[in-house]
């Protein structure tokens, strides 16, 4: 199994973080974290090129992972919340997944393969409880991506927590178990 998890955290050692390598380690196969804040990819300036060619013209480490997309099994979307959504710079890299809607769309093309994706939602709070418009929005980047929503994990309450966090809440960690059972049964 080949996973893709976007991390859109700026702690290293954070809840989502620690989250997403708890999935890692508990599916099989090859798993990449792209760390939204420190992986160079820009976002997209709406120049239009792929609307007539079959690439991005941005020449960043986004290349790379538009071939990691189209080779994934499973695809999750991990990020703490802020403001009820999901954080700026993972917000700013699925900009460059416009490069897939637009080649549906104008060139009428899948630069996709053509699999089944599993995809999964993480989300972090500090307790608001709002989760509902980074949940939709993690959800319609997973259909651009090609995945289908299997299941996700919410973690809300960090704020109450000593930091840096130690370990993730035995409750977290058991539905983390779940969700990759999930994943894992799908295959």
């Amino acid at each position: 199994m080949n996973t893709l998890i976007f991390n859109g955290s700026p702690r290293p050692s954070g809840g989502t973080a620690r989250m997403a390598a708890a999935l890692s380690e508990m599916l099989p196969g090859q798993t990449q974290i792209v760390d939204a804040y420190r992986c160079g990819v820009s976002p997209c300036t709406d120049c239009r090129w792929c609307w007539t060619h079959d690439r991005c013209a941005i020449a960043d480490p986004m290349q790379a992972l538009y071939r990691r997309i189209s080779d994934a099994d499973c695809i999750v979307i991990a990020s703490p919340i802020y403001f009820a959504e999901l954080t700026g710079p993972l917000l700013s890299l699925a900009s460059r997944l416009q490069y897939f809607w637009t080649a549906r769309r104008f060139r009428h093309t899948e630069v996709l393969a053509p699999k089944r994706r599993r995809g999964a939602v993480l989300l972090t709070d500090g307790g608001e409880g709002v989760c509902e418009p980074a949940m939709a929005m993690a959800k319609r980047l997973l259909r651009v991506m090609g995945a289908d929503f299997s299941g996700s994990v919410y973690f809300s309450g960090t704020d109450q927590l000593p930091a840096p966090l130690e370990r993730l809440p035995e409750e977290i960690v058991r539905q983390l178990g779940a969700l990759a059972e999930t994943l894992r049964a799908s295959e």
